[in-house]
């Protein structure tokens, strides 16, 4: 057959041998047919460089074979790289991805919901900046995976260990001498920071040290922000502290620039620790310590999991914890 011309599902049931229903729930991952078919099948459209209309595909069985994925940032490293692995992970099962950038706030994220919806969408990874999912009816019929965060009402949840992080995170500076220590925490009440805080408060305890509210600082979680907030405890000295864990690499630099900047000695004078392990961490003098997450593992199991909700399997485990490990470098 000429390479230019354009094939249709009839000419590959033609060359494989089968029905064009066959062909159809081949393309579509239906099932009703045998191994040696699928391989059959499959070999003769790539043979044939058959490329089926999605377009048309979607508006006949109502399934887009596109997942949609709602994040707060999407310029954020730690969300890039799950949405990247999450990609290569869908993509080797025939699906791809539609991204939504929500930029943390409520409306875009209805907004995003209802043209994920009008797409046909076969289902949606949320990373949500609300607390609480409240419109939940839209999207009751349409498989969704909540990841990174645990607002309320949400079902389906793949969540890193973020107190086991938090405690990580306190221990080691408890270990290297530190008592004073520092909580540098985003200004949003996300279930990641909380949980992260419940994880300081837990070394705290363990090791005989008390909270001290006056050690728990908030900010919102940029770079900025941080070293305001930061250049404005070391020119107050009111809040002595021989060790921060910051909530993000970004506050954790910021915290780093301002203290040397103030003659401050880290880690001999002060420690610091961060979270989620991005790129700057391991480019900075001194290497930042910090908590990484395992956001393949995270992608993977958002990815493995809204497929099986997709092919409506039974789903015993509705909560999903990752584990996160303790990156020691020069600042403690």
């Amino acid at each position: 057959m000429d390479g230019n011309a354009k094939l249709s599902i009839v000419d590959v049931a033609k060359r494989a041998g089968v029905s064009t229903a066959t062909v159809s729930r081949v393309i579509n991952h239906n099932g009703g047919y045998s191994r040696e078919t699928e391989e059959k099948v499959r070999r003769t459209i790539e043979e044939c460089g058959f490329t089926p209309n999605a377009n048309a595909i979607g508006l006949r069985t109502n399934k887009s074979r596109c997942i949609g994925v709602i994040v707060p940032d999407v310029t954020n490293e730690f969300f890039a790289k799950i949405i990247q692995e999450l990609d290569f992970y869908l993509l080797k099962h025939g699906y791809s991805l539609l991204i939504c950038n929500s930029n943390e706030d409520y409306e875009l994220e209805n907004m995003h919901i209802k043209g994920l919806i009008e797409k046909h969408i076969d289902g949606i990874v949320y990373i949500s900046g609300q607390n609480e999912i409240k419109n939940i009816n839209e999207i009751k019929h349409i498989p969704v995976v909540y990841i990174d965060r645990a607002p309320l009402n949400a079902r389906m949840l793949i969540l890193s260990d973020n107190q086991e992080g938090g405690y990580l995170a306190t221990k080691e500076m408890i270990d290297k001498g530190c008592r004073r220590i520092l909580l540098l925490r985003d200004v949003r009440c996300a279930s990641t920071i909380r949980y992260r805080k419940e994880g300081y408060i837990r070394a705290l305890k363990e090791n005989g040290i008390p909270y001290r509210e006056e050690l728990e600082v908030s900010c919102f979680p940029d770079y900025a922000e941080a070293r305001k907030v930061m250049d404005r405890l070391v020119r107050s000295g009111g809040c002595y502290f021989d060790g921060i864990f910051a909530t993000n690499d970004m506050m954790a630099l910021a915290c780093i620039n301002v203290l040397m900047e103030a003659g401050i000695k880290i880690p001999e004078q002060v420690k610091v620790v961060g979270y989620d392990n991005v790129s700057v961490t391991r480019f900075t003098s001194p290497q930042i310590t910090t908590i990484t997450q395992d956001t393949r593992q995270m992608a993977i199991a958002a990815g493995r999991t809204i497929l099986r909700m997709i092919q409506k399997k039974e789903i015993s485990e509705k909560r999903t914890i990752i584990p996160v490990k303790l990156e020691v470098r020069g600042t403690t």
